[in-house]
């Protein structure tokens, strides 16, 4: 298997409506794999077909539609299949506004429906006294009023959390009088009275407060009644679905759980102002402004591009998608658990559109749990049925948003028993989506799954990295060995079964060797940093990173972050891939930014750095002769020696790369600029082997012994005060992503 390199992407300002559920995930990554592959396999380019399984991730498919390919997308969900619908033909900004007014200018009782649900979160400036409307009430779980409230005064600028005043208290409790009535409306819109599933139902209402579920039930009533064309009636139901979303109590306070994926009220949450988060959606959603054809399959799109909608099921359209469409690749966002976000779906589909919109994706509300045996399951019967349809050798490119350890095991273990071979995996970090590729083909005969196999694909993974390193890295890489060799699952267990036994062979393989060595202070393997008892021989990661950044830097006078990311990724790709935090700490050390453009600084080109070691080198020996000290010269290095007894062995550095300086005993000095001081804390910070190393040695800046030439009396002792209180931790201020 040959690792490919990670692809980078545009990390996007606000990643758009219902966020905090969807996939965290880059622009970009599609478009350029499928650039990629075009390269590869020219007849797989622009208006081939492409085939989205999972209907997940409405923006990627947006993404790849606009490369010019078609896309047939499988979607289940009502919801992320409106989200989609959306992003391909969003309505106009002029379309929004007006169907919000609409909405606000129509009767309730005597007054307008806008200013009537605004007066339900009416609340008095602490500081003018003056009505303003709250940004959010503030709860306590199972508690009946609010504790405090959120609002910016525009009369005064007073702003910020603030108490519940009595009145805001009483208004609740008020509104709280009629929810019976509400929550059975509601109820009703989504399964009937006397049906079995009816108690999921209420199960999963109760994650609303009777504020917000009234704002809901009166908006939900009117959204039918109100004459609106075509464009502006999906835009208002655009608006409020946000408003849906935006009314439950998963709202953390502080903001602790920001993506929630179990229905689980915090203890403290925000009760959001529900009109005012109908305001807001208007911005959110008139900032997509691309269209692209969509249809509705069986519908014909244009060779140019575009998006086909399979409204149900992937094995439903099996036989029509073999007999018709000629599938060039797959691609998707592969789903993980999310019973919050799945459950809601249900309800919002059945307050919008009605019961019968609920009734494919009714199971949804039913389950509770959610586990990752579950999960491969699912997972598993999705593959097997893709694979069914596509002939051997079609690529298939899935990002895993969030893979921790145990849903890559799911993903990997669940492709592999239905065939898929993998054919690369590249990973950042553990909060970055992976990268695998797999190609479709025929199941072959699995093999036993070996712990030495594990073991050793795990300590040569260390060695490649040369310093300790989280157990994500060790897990994927080892999962991918055992892919390779075909023994992920074998058909006699259960997915249960085989992902136990994956993660206890992974876990033996590190605590049963003594050549491992755990940096942590707890017991589980996902703890702390694993690296090898056996020094490393070549350079560290973050060492190959510096030198390719800076090598680049030189070259280019000037780039963009993404370019030195390509630049990077290509060299070290696979799981050896690098953080973001890393790559950005090398560039604040060698370049200084004028927005998004990085310049290597004057001083740090290497002509320039040259002639300044030139000139340290000889600057020591000056001070060594104003102490009375023996000098010796070697490459890059000054000793001092007494009565030729070595005193202080000054090695001169112009990088942070300082794995092969001498530092056998204390009498080692390593002088470095001070732009390096921030990079050399930051590759301690990541590496204890490092920082244990660092004990060893002194650290000084170029700027220091300057200062010291230019003291008039100097002695020995004074000069080894001031080396001394030159501590490299000054500069961790430099360090700003990890």
């Amino acid at each position: 298997m040959e690792p490919l390199p990670y692809i980078p992407g545009f990390t996007p300002a606000d990643s758009g409506p219902l966020a905090r559920f969807l996939p965290q995930l880059e622009q970009g990554v599609f478009s350029a794999w499928l650039t990629r592959q075009n390269k590869n396999a020219p007849q797989a380019g622009p208006s081939a077909w492409l085939l989205d399984p999972f209907g997940f991730s409405p923006q990627l498919v947006l993404e790849a539609a606009h490369s010019g390919y078609r896309v047939l997308v499988t979607a289940n969900n009502p919801i992320t299949r409106f989200l989609l619908e959306t992003y391909a033909n969003p309505p106009s900004e002029a379309d929004f506004s007006a169907a919000l007014a609409d909405l606000s200018a129509v009767k309730k009782g005597e007054e307008r429906l806008g200013a009537h649900l605004q007066a339900l979160y009416v609340t008095s400036c602490e500081k003018c006294k003056q009505p303003v409307q709250a940004q959010a009430f503030l709860w306590r779980k199972d508690e009946t009023i609010p504790y405090g409230r959120i609002y910016k005064c525009p009369h005064c600028g007073d702003a910020g959390e603030k108490a519940a005043t009595f009145e805001d208290q009483e208004r609740a409790q008020k509104v709280a009088e009629t929810d019976p009535l509400h929550r059975s409306r509601l109820f009703e819109r989504v399964i009937a009275l006397h049906h079995e599933d009816r108690i999921y139902a209420e199960e999963a209402i109760q994650h609303y407060l009777p504020r917000p579920l009234y704002v809901l039930t009166t908006i939900v009533n009117r959204l039918s009644a109100l004459n609106l064309s075509t464009e502006r009636k999906r835009a208002l139901t655009a608006l409020i679905l946000l408003a849906c979303d935006a009314g439950n109590t998963l709202w953390s306070y502080p903001e602790e759980r920001k993506r929630p994926k179990q229905l689980s009220t915090p203890n403290r949450f925000r009760e959001n102002n529900i009109w005012e988060q109908l305001e807001r959606g208007i911005g959110l959603f008139s900032r997509i402004r691309s269209k692209v054809p969509c249809e509705a399959w069986p519908r014909k799109i244009p060779e140019s591009g575009g998006i086909c909608i399979y409204e149900g099921r992937l094995s439903d359209l099996a036989k029509e998608v073999k007999r018709e469409i000629p599938i060039a690749a797959v691609l998707g966002s592969i789903p993980r658990p999310n019973q919050a976000f799945w459950t809601l779906s249900a309800l919002w589909a059945g307050w919008l559109w009605g019961s019968e919109a609920v009734e494919p994706y009714k199971v949804a509300l039913r389950r509770r749990r959610y586990d990752w045996a579950w999960n491969a399951t699912a997972l598993h019967a999705m593959f097997e049925n893709l694979n069914d349809l596509l002939p051997d050798g079609v690529p298939m490119f899935g990002l895993l948003p969030e893979p921790e350890p145990a849903f890559l095991t799911s993903a990997l273990t669940a492709a592999h028993s239905a065939g898929f071979k993998l054919q690369s995996v590249a990973a950042r970090t553990m909060h970055d989506a992976a990268q695998i590729l797999w190609q479709s083909g025929k199941k072959e005969k699995t093999n036993p799954m070996k712990l030495e196999l594990a073991r050793e694909t795990m300590r040569q993974c260390l060695i490649a990295r040369g310093e300790p390193v989280g157990y994500f890295h060790l897990h994927l890489a080892s999962l991918s060995a055992c892919a390779e060799a075909n023994s992920l699952k074998t058909p006699e267990l259960e997915f249960d079964e085989a992902l136990r036994k994956t993660h206890a062979l992974f876990e033996a393989a590190l605590k049963e060797d003594a050549r491992f060595v755990h940096y942590s202070n707890g017991e589980g393997v996902e703890t702390g940093l694993w690296g090898l008892k056996e020094e490393p021989v070549g350079e560290t990661l973050a060492d190959q990173i510096e030198k390719a950044t800076v090598n680049y830097l030189q070259k280019n006078p000037e780039v963009i972050f993404l370019d030195v990311e390509e630049e990077v990724y290509a060299r070290v790709p696979g799981v050896q891939t690098p953080s973001q935090g890393l790559i950005h700490a090398v560039l604040t050390s060698y370049a200084e930014n004028d927005g998004a453009k990085w310049r290597l600084r004057k001083e740090d080109f290497a002509s320039v750095r040259n002639a300044e070691i030139q000139a340290m080198l000889a600057l020591l020996k000056t001070l060594g002769k104003r102490l009375n000290y023996q000098i010796e010269m070697e490459a890059r290095a000054v000793l001092w020696k007494e009565n030729k007894r070595l005193i202080r062995k000054f090695s001169v550095f112009a990088s942070a790369i300082l794995n092969r300086a001498s530092i056998a005993d204390d009498s080692a000095v390593l002088v470095v600029p001070g732009g390096r001081a921030g990079l050399i804390a930051y590759k301690q910070s990541r590496d204890p082997a490092l920082a244990a190393r660092a004990k060893n040695y002194q650290l000084v800046k170029y700027r220091l012994l300057r200062a010291l030439s230019e003291v008039p009396v100097l002695t020995r002792e004074t000069f080894a005060e001031q080396i001394a209180g030159d501590p490299i931790e000054e500069s961790k201020k430099q360090m700003m992503m990890f």
